[in-house]
């Protein structure tokens, strides 16, 4: 099945001031920044990766406008790195309506042979610098008395698949993690939700997982197919949007597979 006619925005983010983690390249990261764009926002788009972070964000102003698009590197397992991340975002914007907290990184590896190095990765990028990063919005939004948080977790948190132990603990940890900070973040106007992608193709994902993996996850999918980055963007506008205004501590499955 092909995947449906890209949707137009309709200026559900006007004006927001929007922060995203793991926003450069073809990903699910630099999707939601183009997504949000397209709806209105204001965007500052970071990365670990310098040179590409400077190319998307290059290629988002020019097509944009240089005073809707901002960018500054983090690697989000250094706290004074996601610190200064939102530091630059109230500088340039004034405040932070939207955190996307997309930073992730995956591996596969058998339990039985993974290193402490191994697991302590994952989990210190997927987990905690998910953390850290929904703490320092937190911390910026509650002077403000209103904002929304939107975490990226994943369908391996849920459902059990082989090699990825590390990976589906951190999953399911930030989906803990955002159940639980969104009853003390409703306490000053805050929500935080998360969404839980199956399959999202992108270059990362083919140069990490092997051809045979990817075609028996596409075969699990009631659509015969993965999801286009863009789609599950538009979940997560949808999450930071007033369309959701009375959703906090949710996991929205962005999934075309049986539960």
């Amino acid at each position: 099945m092909t995947p449906p006619a890209y949707v137009p925005g309709h200026g559900l983010l006007t004006d927001r001031a929007v922060v995203i983690t793991a926003a450069a390249g073809a990903g699910i990261g630099g999707a939601t920044a183009r997504r949000c764009l397209e709806e209105g926002a204001r965007v500052l788009v970071s990365d670990a990766h310098e040179r590409r972070l400077a190319a998307s964000a290059r290629e988002l102003a020019e097509e944009f406008g240089a005073d809707r698009v901002a960018a500054l590197a983090c690697d989000v397992t250094s706290e004074e790195q996601v610190v200064a991340l939102y530091a630059r975002a109230v500088e340039r914007f004034g405040r932070v309506d939207v955190a996307v907290n997309n930073a992730g990184l995956g591996g596969t590896a058998d339990l039985v042979d993974m290193t402490d190095d191994q697991w302590g990765r994952v989990l210190d990028i997927t987990l905690t610098g998910t953390m850290r990063c929904t703490r320092a919005a937190l911390r910026t939004m509650r002077d403000q008395g209103s904002g929304v948080i939107v975490n990226n977790a994943s369908v391996i948190g849920w459902r059990a698949q082989r090699g990825q132990s590390h990976y589906a603990a951190a999953k399911a940890g930030v989906m803990a993690l955002t159940r639980c900070c969104a009853l003390e973040a409703a306490d000053f106007g805050v929500r935080v939700n998360a969404v839980s992608p199956s399959l999202a193709m992108h270059p990362h994902l083919v140069k990490v997982t092997s051809e045979e993996l990817l075609d028996e996850l596409t075969r699990r999918e009631a659509f015969g197919r993965y999801a286009e980055p863009w789609e599950v963007a538009n979940v997560i506008v949808f999450l930071a949007s007033d369309y959701s205004s009375y959703m906090t501590g949710e996991v929205v499955s962005v999934s075309s597979q049986h539960a």
